[in-house]
């Protein structure tokens, strides 16, 4: 192999893995500001309950290009992408689940204020 072709491979692979250190979804514009808990603290006695909300990435095809950290923000932005269309202005979440090959994340949606 090339002097020339093992740069462009090595640089190639690099540009490949830390273009996925990003988390494939995005949280859109207008659930920007949904509240994300995780704490004991949270107090739902003057918010409504509006449903129950999951996120979720990575898959099993895809989750060797990802960082730990990268899925579960992907798992978060999916999260809020999903209660914002409920109309809630805050998750809590009730059960993050961290599989080999994915980050999900359970809560329950909540109107508050």
């Amino acid at each position: 192999m090339s002097h020339k072709l093992r740069n462009l491979t090595t640089l190639s692979l690099f540009a490949l893995l830390t273009g996925c250190a990003a988390p494939y979804t995005q949280v859109n514009q207008e659930a920007q500001d949904v509240h994300v808990r995780f704490d004991s603290g949270f107090d739902a006695d003057q918010c409504q309950w509006l449903g129950d909300v999951t996120g979720t990435e990575g898959h099993w095809y895809s989750y060797l290009f990802f960082t730990n950290d990268a899925m579960v923000q992907g798992a978060i932005n999916d999260v809020k992408n999903r209660a914002k269309k409920l109309g809630a202005t805050t998750v809590y979440v009730i059960a993050p689940q961290d599989f080999t090959t994915s980050f999900t994340v359970v809560g329950n949606a909540y109107k508050c204020g």
